[in-house]
């Protein structure tokens, strides 16, 4: 399932990402995985690496038992997921099956010591192989395909062209349906949505489509959209989602180098006028989530602060009398006992 993305997986030395959503592993644990690019906020809602890494780090002591041989990929997988192209703001999550093979072999260590498998990090959570799109270690392809070769196409990420398009098309190309929604805007946070209609598509080579569109309104842009006719740009050998012609269609995606982008994963749909006012409402909705999710990240630093700072604190007021008259009156009575 998985040998089209490994391809994305690996930047060599001469790669450089130049402000792409891809950012090179800093995680300590996870820098001896197979990939070395990953996307945040990660499976568990850390927005930065320096979060992840305070997070990850209290599972040291269990990956150094070596109760799983899958333990340190799945941690790694939830907290520095793999960055791939067609998958920037939906990150692909570990396999169910590799989360229960860690979890097997972990949890009975972790109860000898009062403790559970965390509910952050459920199995049943996460896809079934072949039912949906998940990364294990045996998925996992880095050498190239012999009926291929390797091509720098972004920039920031490596992707593989393969030497017949319509036979790779075939086994993979799956659009998958995303429904408009407040809880998919919510989740994807798109970059751009708008309203527009298809007016022309080609393709150059295998993994690059162009969609020219005509731009009726444009709701949300990281990128100023200043001409009616724009382009789509589709990094992909799989034309998703599809655009039928002659529609006005409401189109949500993401910006990358300053190009709005199309690739599985966007949502396309038929335009409703109800639409305009869903629209302002879910912006206003994510709005609020960002604040909420920027307030507790505040106070969960504080409490680190905190807690951190708490034996100097203690140190500091040992000499203080307690603040409990009554524990003074006992501790009192206690020493004259003894004297006596």
């Amino acid at each position: 399932m998985l040998p089209v993305l490994a391809a994305c997986l690996w930047l060599g030395p001469a790669v450089l990402l130049q402000g792409a959503p891809c950012e090179r592993v800093r995680i300590p644990m996870c820098k001896t995985m197979p990939w070395n690019i990953t996307r945040m906020p990660n499976h568990l809602h850390h927005s930065t690496q320096e979060n992840a890494i305070l997070a990850i780090e209290q599972y040291q002591e269990l990956v150094d038992t070596n109760c799983s041989p899958l333990l340190r990929f799945f941690l790694c997988a939830m907290y520095a997921p793999i960055c791939t192209f067609e998958f920037l703001h939906d990150p692909i999550k570990p396999c169910k099956s590799v989360c229960q093979t860690a979890r097997d072999g972990c949890e009975p260590i972790m109860r000898r010591y009062n403790h559970s498998w965390p509910e952050s990090l459920a199995c049943s959570d996460l896809p079934v192989y072949d039912r949906g799109v998940c990364i294990s270690p045996e998925a996992i392809v880095t050498d190239g395909l012999a009926d291929a070769m390797w091509m720098d196409i972004t920039r920031d990420m490596i992707v593989l062209e393969p030497s017949d398009c319509k036979s790779w098309n075939a086994g993979r190309c799956k659009c998958r349906k995303i429904k408009p929604t407040l809880k998919t805007y919510l989740e994807k946070n798109y970059d751009y949505v708008i309203r527009a209609k298809v007016k022309d598509a080609s393709r150059s080579g295998c993994n690059e489509i162009t969609t020219v569109v005509e731009v009726l309104e444009a709701f949300k842009s990281l990128v100023p959209i200043l001409q009616t006719h724009i382009t789509l740009l589709t990094n992909s050998s799989c034309s998703c989602p599809q655009l039928p012609h002659n529609h006005d269609l409401l189109i949500m995606c993401y910006v990358l180098h300053s190009r709005l982008m199309l690739f599985n994963g966007c949502l396309a749909e038929k335009w409703k006028d109800q639409w305009s006012k869903r629209l302002k409402r879910w912006e206003q909705r994510l709005d609020q989530q960002q604040q909420m999710r920027i307030m507790q990240e505040r106070k969960q630093n504080a409490g680190r602060s905190e807690h951190s700072g708490g034996p100097k604190s203690n140190s500091k007021n040992a000499n203080k009398s307690p603040s409990n008259p009554r524990k003074i009156n006992k501790n009192k009575g206690k020493k004259e006992a003894k004297e006596v």
